[in-house]
């Protein structure tokens, strides 16, 4: 079940489960120590809870993909997607607004992490 080609989605699935705690499970008193804004009203709680959802929705997927060998690759493309998708908008934010050394380090493992995936998906079909 668990083989060389599996770590790549159960690093990704556990990285992600625990952001998904960080920006969802309480975000008026977890967020704050993270980043330098407080959470008060209802919409952008709302939104960090939905983020939290997508994030834990990735995460079974890729589990799956893991125990399943029929969803390994749907699982290694929508990783790559994803992980992509994050490190493409943290590129747009750093042209836009600047740099982040906290966000620069994510967005290179994030980039780190959809190569990965794109060997994996070559390497193992």
């Amino acid at each position: 079940m668990f083989t060389n080609k599996n770590i790549h989605l159960g690093l990704s699935a556990i990285i992600v489960f625990f952001a998904a705690l960080i920006y969802g499970g309480n975000p008026s008193a977890i967020l704050p120590y993270f980043f330098d804004f407080e959470v008060q009203n209802l919409e952008l709680k709302n939104i960090f809870r939905a983020i939290m959802g997508v994030y834990m929705g990735f995460t079974v997927y890729w589990v799956m993909g893991i125990r399943k060998p029929e969803h390994w690759k749907g699982a290694t493309i929508s990783n790559i997607i994803f992980m992509g998708g994050l490190a493409f908008g943290r590129l747009v934010s750093t042209v836009f607004d600047g740099i982040s050394i906290q966000y620069t380090i994510g967005m290179l493992l994030e980039f780190g992490m959809m190569l990965w995936g794109m060997y994996n998906l070559k390497r193992y079909r």
